[in-house]
């Protein structure tokens, strides 16, 4: 057996003893959750910078019937193992259309009841586009041995939607030729059919709604429509799509290279190109939040995500990156509810870890171990997920399975905390020393996250055998805390600093 096959063996028996002992030792509100690089996946590469909000639907679940959506997407793969390296997750223009009220669906092979309404072959990826009744419009198919291509659906989309963009233009062109008839009425009915449509094609709405008040027939704007009509713009063309990746690619090559300062000009160059697109904002966003502890802009950034119509990946970063904010400051429950919403935008595994940490904070261990497990789920291979699991594995007396796991993943700086927490639990304290010294001075670069988390670290019951060592009190002196008043987060030279010596929150 190669060294791959034994930690892989290791993990799931670390696994399966998460899922059967008690935990007595608990964590603060920090942990060590992880972040950055968008927010979405923690094992990046340089080209996974825009990302497709696939939403599961499996066996038992239904097409969705939310009034507010406009078409829908719906892949049907042959094998789960196979749509996990689809091109079809890094879609440019897929994403995109989620800010356009899009919903993207991937329905496994077990789902029969949606596979037999549209009669997708068991052999063969196809992937359908129809309206927002469920009435397909169009359909795209990989030959038998190949997969789908994300040109093969843009394709299909891009024809779609300036077919019912043209159709469209005909009813507003047609609406204004009854005006002229006389008949109003049946005109205002041809530019309300046009509104319907305004989160697809926002422009066209915006005229159908200033057409409509012209004629006397003004529409009650909900605040989101405002919003809508206030930004309305026409999407990126694929040559500025093209651009905006290329900002976003590079800037996360820096941020995975640690060339942090290079890596912000370059997100903030993707967000002057596009400054209403959700996938700068959230790079941007979740880089002031993780990097450089600038709270009070990504809290501004998260903010024009949430104003905006944006997909749910990019509202589920920003959901999150808000409530642990929020929980740093101190109001735990307004930060427990932010991360539950992220959850019901999009399901993110660093969600998913924060609420374990968080639990583990409360003394809930059953509850922790649960979202814990849900963040494994989602990605049980990727390496901060296990990790991260291995840190309650030592806490739960396991300690032999939760050094292989941090033995065999030293290497990762981004973990270093976490890695720290593992051997602190091990009782090794020196070790833990050493790899929290490499957090807070090798991987961090910016004063205001490392003094956040030396308060972290301060807080942390993982270190509570360090707290009375006068080497950790002098490793962390620096501590300082975050504060915010409504919707605005401290800047970093705001920080207040700790008075009280290292050890738990009362």
């Amino acid at each position: 057996m190669n060294v791959a096959s034994r930690l892989h063996v290791t993990f799931i028996t670390a696994l399966l003893i998460l899922s059967v002992t008690p935990l007595t030792v608990f964590a603060t509100c920090g942990g060590g959750g992880g972040g950055g690089k968008g927010g979405v996946i923690p094992n990046a590469k340089p080209t996974d910078t825009f990302r497709v909000s696939w939403q599961t639907l499996s066996p038992g679940k239904s097409l969705p019937t939310d009034p507010g959506i406009s078409l829908l997407i719906l892949w049907f793969p042959v094998s789960l193992d196979g749509a996990a390296a689809s091109p079809l997750h890094r879609s440019a223009e897929l994403t995109a259309l989620g800010a356009r009220c899009v919903f993207t669906g991937l329905v496994t092979p077990g789902n029969q009841a949606i596979r037999k309404t549209y009669a997708i072959p068991s052999a063969q990826d196809v992937l359908v586009i129809a309206a927002r009744d469920g009435t397909e419009l169009g359909r795209v198919s990989a030959e038998r041995t190949q997969a789908l291509s994300a040109e093969q659906v843009e394709t299909l989309a891009r024809t779609l939607l300036g077919k019912r963009e043209a159709d469209l233009e005909a009813l507003f062109s047609r609406a204004s030729q009854k005006h002229s008839a006389g008949d109003t009425k049946a005109a205002i009915e041809d530019l309300k059919s046009v509104w319907s449509e305004r989160c697809l094609f926002a422009p066209l709405g915006k005229r159908a709604a200033e057409k409509l008040k012209a004629l006397g027939a003004p529409l009650a704007f909900s605040a989101s429509d405002q919003l809508l009509l206030d930004q309305a713009s026409v999407p990126l063309s694929s040559a500025g799509l093209q651009a905006l990746r290329l900002a976003l690619e590079a800037g996360l090559k820096a941020e995975l290279e640690a060339r942090y300062r290079e890596a912000e000009e370059h997100y903030t160059h993707a967000v002057s190109l596009a400054p209403n697109d959700p996938t700068a904002l959230r790079f941007l966003g979740e880089f002031h939040r993780h990097q450089t502890g600038r709270w009070d802009r990504a809290g501004q950034l998260f903010n024009r995500i949430l104003d905006t119509p944006s997909d749910p990946i990019a509202r589920a970063v920003a959901l999150h990156g808000l409530g642990k904010m929020t929980i740093h400051a101190g109001r735990f429950s307004e930060g427990l509810a932010l991360f539950e919403k992220s959850l019901e935008a999009y399901p993110l595994p660093i969600t998913y870890r924060n609420l374990a940490v968080y639990w583990f904070s409360e003394k809930q261990a059953e509850k922790a171990t649960g979202y814990m497990h849900q963040a494994l789920n989602l990605d049980s291979g990727d390496t901060y997920n296990q990790i991260f699991a291995a840190v309650y594995l030592a806490a739960s007396g396991h300690t032999s399975q939760a050094l292989r796991i941090a033995r065999a993943n030293e290497h990762v700086l981004e973990a270093s905390y976490n890695l720290a927490a593992i051997w602190a639990q091990a009782g090794d304290r020196a070790k833990a020393m050493e790899l929290l010294r490499r957090q807070f001075y090798t991987y961090e670069q910016y004063d205001a996250v490392r003094a956040m988390e030396m308060k972290e670290a301060r807080e942390d019951q993982m270190f509570a055998s360090l707290h009375a060592d006068a080497g950790f009190a002098e490793l962390t002196k620096d501590a300082k805390n975050a504060w915010m008043v409504g919707r605005e987060f401290c800047a970093p030279d705001q920080l207040l600093p700790l008075t009280a010596p290292p050890g738990p929150r009362m």
